[in-house]
């Protein structure tokens, strides 16, 4: 497709990538230069050489960053997460945005479950115990997951795949998305988000951060599930709160969690308030905690390359 480049027709990545996107990217025609170390400063003054862009997370998309992106076509991002883009200037520079949330959805959804599976059955803890010669098992008794009710709030990529997963387990599995209607199946009701608080035993979050997703979930929120819940969050940590948290576990709101993510996940730079609060959810047996890796896998590290690759392969990118 893509033949007749000058040289021009670069492609500039910041951040570490599983190594196949360099031939992925060069056997479309592309000059590749691999960047991982670069910081900010210096894409700041290079960015105008080059048409395509494949980021990570390392530094904002911002306004500033795009108006030095003078020859800038497009954005691959690899991952799901399009927080730190400014997606309205991106939409008037006319800059094409690609993710590669189907790279790693599947992770997502084996992670969720496999969080909520070890809570449910006191894995931590239980391991923890008898690698000190403890052998408690009454106390680490079990939860079943079958027959219950799982609640997906967003139903995109992480939603859908997390449902997948599910099947099987004789579950009844609903779901509420505010920008998607007739996904419901044979194995998933779609549900209003009233009917999502009054029957799940279960929420699971899969939407993605925005200003109307940043603390989204309030006490006043979570004060309208009917029954006690889990909360599993393998999103974005700014939805929920510490404090939040800390409060609907006191009053029985939250049974357990799964927290792959939180609301600040550089502990250097908690606030006093935050420090506060993180230590006494760290003090908490009933949430089970990981660093932000649910689609953060040996698969989908590649994975995500082919997906890129592929969007950006068969778009409708003008090249003049």
């Amino acid at each position: 497709m893509f033949q007749s480049f000058d040289q021009f027709r670069k492609v500039l990545i910041i951040d570490e990538m599983h190594l196949s996107i360099i031939p992925l990217l060069e056997a479309e025609g592309f000059m590749v230069d691999y960047r991982p170390e670069i910081k900010r400063p210096e894409i700041l003054a290079i960015i105008h050489g080059y048409i395509g862009l494949i980021i990570r997370s390392k530094t904002p998309i911002d306004r500033e960053l795009l108006e030095k992106a003078e020859n800038l076509k497009f954005i691959g991002r690899a991952g799901a997460g399009l927080d730190k883009i400014d997606l309205k200037y991106l939409e008037e520079r006319n800059i094409r945005l690609f993710h590669a949330a189907e790279g790693n959805r599947d992770a997502v959804g084996e992670h969720a479950l496999g969080g909520l599976l070890a809570l449910f059955n006191n894995i931590s803890r239980s391991d923890r115990e008898v690698r000190k010669g403890i052998w408690n098992r009454e106390e680490n008794r079990g939860e079943e997951l079958q027959g219950k009710t799982v609640g997906i709030l967003g139903y995109g990529n992480m939603g859908s795949a997390f449902a997948k997963k599910l099947i099987g387990f004789d579950v009844r599995i609903i779901a509420y998305d505010r920008y998607k209607t007739k996904f419901g199946n044979e194995f998933v009701e779609e549900v209003d988000f009233e009917t999502l608080t009054e029957q799940a035993d279960i929420l699971s979050l899969h939407v993605p951060l925005t200003q109307e997703t940043k603390g989204f979930l309030t006490y006043e929120v979570l004060r309208k599930f009917r029954k006690p819940i889990y909360l599993i969050n393998t999103a974005r940590g700014e939805i929920i709160s510490f404090s939040t948290l800390n409060k609907a576990f006191d009053e029985g709101i939250l049974k357990g969690a799964v927290l792959d993510v939180l609301e600040n996940e550089k502990f250097d730079s908690f606030t006093e308030d935050q420090k506060k609060e993180f230590e006494r959810l760290a003090s908490r047996e009933n949430i089970l905690f990981s660093p932000h890796i649910a689609g953060w896998t040996f698969q989908s590290y590649e994975k995500i390359n082919r997906v890129l690759i592929e969007k950006i392969k068969y778009s409708d990118l003008s090249w003049d």
